[in-house]
């Protein structure tokens, strides 16, 4: 089995700033493209920004700028960095990965459970 699991949301001030960190453990071969989502209360579930295998990275409109994506191929791991975050923020961010699992052929997409972010004074 593949899992992702997400850390570093919490509650923020307006302005300030987190950093996510997404993590894929399992019996990998290799994992492509990563990709974060948020999704508000009452909303759909929007992605935020993309890093590919090679390290091409793409954001959403509304966070370019603000928020980088990176990557650790070492360990499997996606990092997000949010600055100069704002209330329209707030929303539970969740990761994605394509992964591909030995002993199996081709790449399928795994989640991770998600994480809260709070923007607020």
């Amino acid at each position: 089995q593949v899992q992702l699991v997400e850390s570093g949301g919490g509650l923020v001030q307006p302005g300030g700033s987190l950093r996510l960190s997404c993590a894929a453990s399992g019996i990998i071969r290799n994992v492509d493209t990563m990709r974060w989502h948020r999704q508000a209360p009452g909303k759909q579930r929007d992605l935020v920004a993309t890093i590919t295998g090679g390290g091409t990275a793409n954001y959403a409109d509304s966070v370019k700028g603000r928020f980088t994506i990176s990557r650790d191929n070492a360990k499997n791991t996606v990092y997000l960095q949010m600055n100069s975050l704002k209330a329209e923020d707030t929303a539970v961010y969740y990761c994605s990965a394509a992964v591909e699992r030995v002993g199996r052929i081709g790449y399928f997409d795994y989640w991770g459970q998600g994480t809260q972010v709070t923007v607020s004074s």
